[in-house]
């Protein structure tokens, strides 16, 4: 099977990692990948958005199958190109990727179906969205509307932190993204990030995980498109789990169907635990990142028929997957200044060494310079996964391969996965 992978960062090289171990493959292409990536497979650099140099791409390898990295790829109507040419494809169509990309969008679709989230807020100019903030009391969430890559999220301690938050996104920050705002209730609770698959008809949930959003230790700092994650978490309980299912998956998949934009691919459900059962956050139409990264460490089952079924709407003949007993941990190495100004071409050395059969080293925002010296390229750079047989076990090997990769320029949490292990 010939297939194309669409994306550059920790989750895409994560998704070629484990698709390199199929048996099924006898092709993989990633476009535009990144170095970590281009050690196990050819690269093209085709970038996530250029929907046409991409649908030459698929025609020009014959490839059997298109997996949809980035929610920006979605959002570009690359699914949509690849539908109208008979591609199969991994990954919605823009209308139905409007779940993540327009907030504004999705809390109109959780009122239409039913789907039970915070109360909120849509506007469009400051004056109305500052005289909005009267009806909620602080700590203040505001959000952009638009994608912003996991930053345009504010959670405002005081109102004058609120109005300036509000400011920064109706006054161009988050440019084209933040036109509109969406203030909502602040949600009391754990968070957490559920997956689940859909082929347009039949969906089966696919793992979780839990992610830690601020920068810094002590959930302190701003808000970062992920420092961490692991899995399995214990705030998924069985209960949980049923209620997500059936009282937000299947609703979600029922109801973009009935808006006509059937599902196909992976919807990523983050989620608050309240006592008053789960409560949708946001929803996004592609797996976590980083959360995907400690998914494919646990995955035991071959990836690629599950992706292949949602792209063929067979998924109702496939077995549930099977996720192996241990623990997976993943820790984000970030440049200095990210998320807002990171330092960019820090060199990066010591990723050649053995880190053990346990630790698996994503690269997030790499390139090498002319010269083939390994250089940070973004602001999560690195994630430094590992295995073990509990938590505590996945962390230590993680923390240890940290240790000996020489990266001055970057700096990453050091209390990953403290919820899981103060219970």
């Amino acid at each position: 099977m010939n297939i194309l992978l669409v994306g550059s960062g920790g989750r895409e090289h994560a998704l070629a990692w484990k698709i390199a171990q199929s048996p099924l493959l006898t092709r993989l292409v990633v476009a535009p990948g990144n170095p970590g990536v281009a050690a196990l497979c050819e690269t093209r650099s085709v970038a996530a958005t250029d929907v046409d140099g991409l649908l030459a791409l698929a025609r020009e390898i014959a490839a059997d199958l298109v997996v949809i990295g980035p929610e920006v790829a979605v959002a570009a109507g690359l699914g949509d190109a690849l539908q109208a040419v008979q591609i199969p494809c991994f990954g919605p169509t823009a209308q139905a990727g409007q779940l993540e990309s327009s907030k504004a969008f999705t809390k109109a679709f959780t009122d239409r179906y039913g789907l039970p989230t915070a109360a909120y807020a849509v506007c469009e100019d400051a004056a109305a969205a500052r005289a909005a903030l009267d009806r909620f009391e602080p700590p203040y969430v505001v959000k952009a509307d638009g994608l912003a890559a996991g930053k345009g999220v504010v959670i405002a301690p005081t109102r004058g932190e609120a109005e300036a938050a509000i400011d920064d996104a109706l006054g161009g920050r988050f440019g084209a993204a933040g036109a509109r705002v969406v203030i909502e209730e602040f949600l009391e609770g754990e968070i957490g990030s559920l997956f689940a698959l859909c082929d347009g008809e039949t969906s089966m949930l696919f793992g979780w995980a839990q992610d830690h959003k601020r920068a810094f230790d002590g959930e302190q700092g701003p808000n970062t498109g992920g420092m961490g994650t692991y899995s399995p978490a214990p705030v998924f309980t069985p209960e949980l789990v049923e209620q997500i299912r059936t009282r937000l998956v299947e609703p979600a998949f029922a109801g973009i169907a009935q808006d006509g934009a059937p599902y196909r691919g992976v919807l990523f459900v983050e989620l608050m635990a309240t006592p008053h059962g789960p409560k949708l956050v946001e929803f996004n139409v592609r797996f976590g990142d980083p959360e995907c990264q400690v998914l494919m460490l646990r995955l035991e089952s071959d990836l690629v028929p599950y992706l292949m079924a949602c792209a063929t709407g067979t998924l109702k003949d496939m077995a549930q997957p099977v996720w192996r007993d241990e623990a997976a941990a993943c820790v984000v190495v970030a440049a200095h200044g990210y998320p807002e100004t990171p330092r960019s071409g820090g060199e990066i050395r010591g990723l050649e060494q053995d880190f053990g059969s346990d630790v698996v080293v994503f690269h997030a925002g790499t390139t090498r310079d002319a010269a083939g010296v390994l250089r940070a390229s973004g602001g999560r750079v690195l994630n430094v996964c590992a295995k073990g047989a509990d938590l505590k076990a996945a962390l230590a090997q993680a923390y240890g391969a940290i240790e000996a990769i020489d990266f001055p320029d970057g700096f990453f949490r050091r209390d990953i996965g403290w919820r899981a292990l103060a219970r």
